[in-house]
């Protein structure tokens, strides 16, 4: 028995079973054309194509992690600017994935430089800065309908980070230390002013009070002998005695 003129016919099997049975992972889904024209989308486990007839394109459901390179942006207020950002996208309709669109993976890259660059464009620097939660949600909403005739679901965008000018870097660290110098004096003259009205109060007390400025004028004696152990000589004088001088 001949062995090796059976051996074009095993090549022939293997083919065959090879483009005959695929097996797809639970995040894979295959859509199966027949002779060209979309017929279904099968999977995941063991699916069985017609040799010579079906063909498929593996389609993965998971999400994808994508980078935006950095942009030179324009902001509104004429600022120029450097912004990278990610985009969270995963497939939601493999028929479309493939049939509408070439390669949704690099059309969604490009859509979304084209977006970022669009969007904080329209914001000015401080708006871009406070509102980074904002400009992430608009993002994500654009994309979102921009990408949807191509059966792909945007979950997500995030800026993350924002490179400015060396010249803008240095006078918002100016402004930022202006102000801080700003709120200082704030917080003292708003001191200056409440210790002013607490010693009007005292003052109001110990005027209409006699015995408490003496007790006060004995405690302040008390504070000055208690010192560095100098010696201290004291000339008491009625604490009335600078009024009726003064009256004369």
């Amino acid at each position: 028995m001949n062995f090796t003129a059976y051996i074009p016919f095993i090549v022939i099997i293997v083919i065959l079973v090879f483009n005959t049975i695929k097996i797809l992972n639970e995040y894979e889904r295959a859509v199966v054309f027949r002779l060209g024209r979309f017929t279904s989308v099968r999977g995941p486990g063991l699916i069985i194509l017609v040799p010579g007839l079906e063909k498929m394109r593996r389609v993965d459901l998971r999400t994808v992690t994508m980078d935006i390179p950095s942009q030179d942006i324009i902001s509104r207020d004429n600022v120029t600017l450097k912004v990278n950002g990610v985009v969270y996208f995963r497939v939601s309709d493999p028929e479309k994935s493939i049939i509408a669109v070439e390669d949704y993976l690099s059309a969604t890259a490009q859509i979304s430089q084209t977006t970022l660059r669009s969007v904080i464009g329209q914001f000015e620097l401080d708006e871009i800065l406070t509102n980074r939660e904002n400009i992430n949600q608009k993002l994500q909403t654009i994309l979102d309908d921009q990408t949807e005739p191509w059966g792909i679901k945007v979950s997500a965008v995030e800026v993350k980070a924002i490179d400015l000018p060396i010249e803008m870097q240095r006078a918002m660290a100016k402004q930022a230390e202006a102000e801080r110098d700003k709120r200082a004096k704030v917080i003292s003259a708003d001191g200056e002013l409440q210790a002013s009205k607490k010693l009007a109060e005292a003052a109001a007390v110990l005027g209409t009070q006699k015995d408490a400025i003496i007790l006060r004028y004995l405690d302040t004696m008390k504070e000055i002998s208690t010192g560095d152990g100098k010696t201290t000589t004291f000339f008491p004088l009625p604490v009335d005695f600078l009024t009726k001088a003064m009256s004369k």
